[in-house]
C-alpha cells in the first residue's frame, strides 16, 4: 500500500523510512505564509498553534490528494504535516534568516523551553475500495481505542483542530479526512552560551525548520527534556499517525511497511 507524503521534508521522509515505510514524496506547493495570513484575516485574530499546524496540514494534503503523480492519479493514503514551536504565546515557524534564528534562540533560552505543535492530515485515495465501507468513522473490527482524545473540536473553518492543551493531542474527522494535532513540551539546557548559538546558526541547519532547531540534528545536545512523542518534534507523531490510519480507515501500521 502506498503512502504519499505531501512534503519534501527530509526529516519526515527519514522518520517514515526508519519505521519501515518508503513514502512517495510529492511537493504540495502550498504558500504557507499566505494560507496562514488568509485564515487569520478571516478570524480577525492570530491563529493558535493547533489551528496553524492543522490548517497547513490540511492545505498540503488537499493540494496533493487529487493531483497526478508521474502522470498517474494518486492511489493510496495521503499524509500531510506541519510544525510550529510556541514560546510564551509566540509561534515560531521557519526563521529563514540567520539573525532571526539567533534572536529566536535567545528568546527560547530565556523562556527555558516551549511547545512543539505537530499537525497531521490523512485522506484515503485508494482506488480499489468501496467508499461506503472505507470512510472516516466507519465501522471496522480492527479498531481500538486511540491514544489521542477523539471528538476534539474543529476550528472555525473546516479541518482545523483547535482544542488541544500543551503536551496533549486531539483527533477529529472532517468529511473524507482525519485531522489531528500532537504536541510535546521541550526544555532547553540552561547554560547555552552566545558562542554556541552563533556556531549552531552558522551551520545553516536551523534556518528552514520550525522553531529554528532540529532534535534529530545538531540541536539535540541543547534539549534536556521532551514531554511527549519524540517523533512529533522531528516532524510527525508516529503514534498519532498510526491511530489516524487505524481509526479513520482501518489501515494497520504494518500494511504500509516496505517488505
Amino acid at each position: 500500500m502506498r503512502l504519499y507524503l505531501a512534503s519534501t521534508s527530509p526529516a519526515r521522509r527519514a522518520l517514515l523510512a526508519q519505521s519501515g515505510i518508503e513514502p512517495v514524496l510529492v511537493a504540495p506547493g502550498v504558500d504557507e505564509d499566505a494560507a496562514a495570513a488568509a485564515a487569520a484575516q478571516t478570524l480577525g485574530r492570530a491563529l493558535t498553534g493547533p489551528e496553524l499546524v492543522s490548517l497547513l496540514a490540511v492545505a498540503k494534503v488537499s493540494a496533493v490528494a487529487d493531483a497526478a503523480v508521474a502522470g498517474s492519479p494518486v492511489d493510496g493514503i495521503v499524509f500531510g504535516g506541519d510544525s510550529a514551536f510556541e514560546v510564551d504565546g509566540q509561534l515560531y515557524g521557519k526563521p529563514h534568516d540567520p539573525e532571526v534564528a539567533r534572536n529566536r534562540w535567545r528568546q527560547m533560552l530565556a523562556a527555558g523551553g516551549g511547545t512543539l505543535w505537530s499537525g497531521h492530515c490523512v485522506v484515503d485515495r485508494r482506488r480499489d475500495l468501496d467508499p461506503t465501507t472505507h470512510r472516516p468513522g466507519g465501522s471496522d473490527p480492527a479498531r481500538t481505542e486511540p491514544p489521542v482524545r477523539p471528538g476534539a473540536g474543529l476550528g472555525p473553518w473546516a479541518g482545523a483542530v483547535s482544542d488541544v492543551a500543551p503536551g496533549g493531542s486531539a483527533l477529529a474527522v472532517d468529511g473524507d479526512r482525519v485531522v489531528a494535532v500532537d504536541s510535546a513540551v521541550l526544555t532547553f539546557a540552561d547554560d547555552v552560551s552566545a558562542d554556541e548559538i552563533d556556531a549552531y546558526v552558522a551551520t545553516g541547519e536551523p534556518l528552514e525548520v520550525a522553531g529554528a532547531f532540529t532534535i534529530d540534528g545538531r540541536a539535540a545536545a541543547y534539549i534536556t527534556r521532551i514531554d511527549g512523542a519524540p517523533s512529533a518534534v522531528v516532524g510527525l507523531s508516529l503514534p498519532v499517525l498510526r491511530t489516524m490510519l487505524l481509526q479513520g480507515f482501518g489501515v494497520r501500521w504494518h500494511d504500509l511497511w516496505a517488505l
